[in-house]
């Protein structure tokens, strides 16, 4: 008995100490995986053409990537375009750069609250009844009038006159009778009839636009499709790293449908590689290659061509495609649909398949919608051509936050935000620009995914205040125009400082410094942020954190006169979004 005692204490302390230092590994390894030296304002690296479209992705194995621990795409779908169904598994937070669309998300459990019902023999029946009453009326209508024409008045007029309505009665009521049965047979008919053909339903559709932030958790399936006038452009992120992703950190997207490409697998990571090139310092390791390589292509042969026989009657009972569906016997997929098998190899797809996840639609795409009032559209229309103005003229006005909906209930919650209108602005200047924030506070379902949004709208020469992110990483993507940005590490170095362009996308890691000035053409961005209520600290204007500290301290730190200490603390009456020093100048002089 002691001695099992002691066997199970010694079990139990060398399980400890090796999950410790597994622990401690992951950890190093996680710390060592954001000692950066370097940033990079970066375009995509990858480059997927599809039928309807493009799929852009950066190479998520790069170091600032693999830092704050997410990846990143841009969809491109053209007019009719319909991005196929599919699901990851890490939570995504979307933005709507260009266009207008419908947004299908079907989430597990819920019901399908978009239906259509029609009942046709009804219809016929009731129209077919209408249309006999119409008729009758009519002939009695006729009859009146050749009546009065003719000056009947007597007794016997009045008779013949009652026995002739009394006639068409009852041929109406028997005629009405006869449809009324003919329609319930039809009705009958179509009702056993319904059971094969049902009307369409299904989950709740969502309209979005330019200036959208859409939420997707992880594990739910999504579908886009393009109904308007122009390309659909979407910046999506994938968080690899929240805790709702169970996998390893590497981005995996999972279609319902068609025969898709890997959208991460950057090129040359394909898993047809190419044969190992030797150079002239390896001729002799190549020629032991070549005579081993012999031999192990005859065993590999001989060992192939057992797989392939034990494994030829499952491969032909499944898809050859790269969806869902695809890997599942066909026969057994057919059963657990109830159908038959030719329709589940259309599930499965084909190998020939060349559309890849974005396909064109023949025709118009019809499904269940409510229909968008007048109003509506001249309120989104009003919104844009706010927006463009601005563009041009550089202005804006202040509003207030929406609210934060937290009635909602799980099937029906809010996954869409419009951050894009100047007037939704949480930070604005006149001179400098202005900032939307959006967190789980106005849209409650980010608490879930543990991510944020930053719209950022900076005019010509304006300056975001120096200051660092408290408790994420931000992930920003230039929508348009340009900025210099510097961003500083913990030893005081520049690990970035460059002029990010149009459609680059630069990472600022936790509690780095940063700065940026918009250029000439200002500068457009939407920031993504590893934290549901992500904060920042400013260092420069009123709320910032020299401002916080007494002059004696900033004297004595920085070896500076009190004078100068005063200037450091007041000299800015701005808080985030600061003017350029020469229009800061012009408008202190006049």
């Amino acid at each position: 008995m002691t001695k099992s005692l002691v066997f199970s204490l010694c079990l139990l302390l060398v399980f400890n100490g090796c999950l410790a230092a597994r622990q401690q590994s992951q950890q190093q390894g996680k710390q060592n995986e954001c000692q950066l030296n370097q940033l990079q304002a970066r375009e995509p690296s990858n480059n997927i053409r599809a039928e309807a479209g493009q799929i852009e992705t950066w190479n998520h194995n790069d170091d600032d990537f693999q830092c704050a621990g997410v990846a990143a795409e841009r969809i491109t779908i053209e007019r009719n375009g319909l991005h196929l169904p599919a699901y990851s598994n890490a939570p995504q937070l979307i933005y709507v750069v260009q266009g207008s669309g419908v947004l299908g998300v079907a989430f597990p459990g819920c019901p399908e609250t978009f239906e259509e019902y029609k009942d046709q023999s009804q219809q016929q029946f009731q129209r077919g009844g209408q249309e006999q009453r119409e008729q009758q009326e009519q002939q009695e209508e006729q009859q009146r009038r050749r009546q009065e024409q003719q000056g009947q008045q007597g007794q016997r007029g009045q008779q013949e006159q009652e026995q002739w309505r009394h006639q068409q009665g009852q041929q109406g009521r028997q005629q009405e009778g006869q449809q009324g049965q003919q329609g319930r047979q039809q009705q009958g008919q179509q009702g056993q009839q319904g059971q094969q053909e049902q009307q369409d339903r299904h989950q709740k559709v969502r309209r979005i636009r330019a200036g959208d932030v859409i939420v997707i958790p992880a594990g739910v399936a999504f579908w886009t499709y393009n109904d308007g006038d122009q390309e659909l452009v979407k910046v999506s992120l994938l968080d690899v790293s929240n805790d709702h992703n169970q996998l390893d950190q590497n981005p995996r997207k999972f279609y319902l449908a068609g025969n898709p490409e890997n959208e991460f697998e950057q090129q040359g990571q394909s898993q047809h590689r190419q044969p190992r090139q030797f150079g002239q310092g390896g001729q002799r390791e190549q020629q032991q290659f070549g005579q081993q390589g012999q031999q192990g292509r005859r065993q590999q042969q001989q060992q192939q061509q057992g797989r392939q026989q034990q494994q030829g009657r499952g491969q032909q009972q499944q898809g050859s495609s790269n969806n869902v569906f695809s890997g599942m016997n066909t026969q057994l997929l057919a059963q657990a649909l109830n159908i038959d098998e030719e329709t589940a190899r259309s599930l499965q797809g084909s190998e020939n398949d060349n559309r890849n996840q974005i396909i064109q639609v023949r025709g118009q795409l019809d499904f269940l919608q409510p229909p968008r009032g007048r109003q509506q559209r001249e309120h989104e229309e009003r919104e844009q051509r706010q927006v463009e103005q601005e563009r041009r003229q550089q202005g804006g006005q202040q509003g207030l936050v929406a609210a934060n909906g937290l009635e909602e209930t799980f099937c029906s919650m809010r996954l869409i935000e419009h951050i894009g209108n100047p007037q939704r602005a949480d930070v604005y200047s006149p001179q400098a620009g202005r900032i939307s924030t959006l967190n789980s506070l106005n849209l409650p379902i980010l608490s879930a995914v543990q991510l944020s949004a930053e719209r950022g709208f900076f005019y010509s020469n304006g300056i975001y205040t120096p200051h660092f992110n408290i408790n994420a990483h931000s992930v920003v993507y230039v929508i348009r125009g340009s900025a210099r940005v510097q961003i500083v590490n913990e030893n005081g170095n520049p690990i970035l400082d460059d002029q990010v362009q149009e459609g680059q996308l630069f990472i600022i890691p936790q509690n780095h410094g940063v700065i940026s000035q918009a250029g000439n053409e200002g500068f457009e961005y939407i920031a993504f942020k590893t934290n549901d209520n992500a904060m920042l600290s400013t260092l420069a204007g009123r709320t910032s954190l020299l401002r916080a500290l007494p002059l004696e301290v900033l004297t004595n730190a920085y070896q500076i006169e009190r004078q100068q200490a005063q200037q450091i603390k007041y000299n800015r009456a701005e808080s985030i979004a600061l003017s350029s020093s020469q229009s800061f100048q012009r408008r202190a002089v006049a």
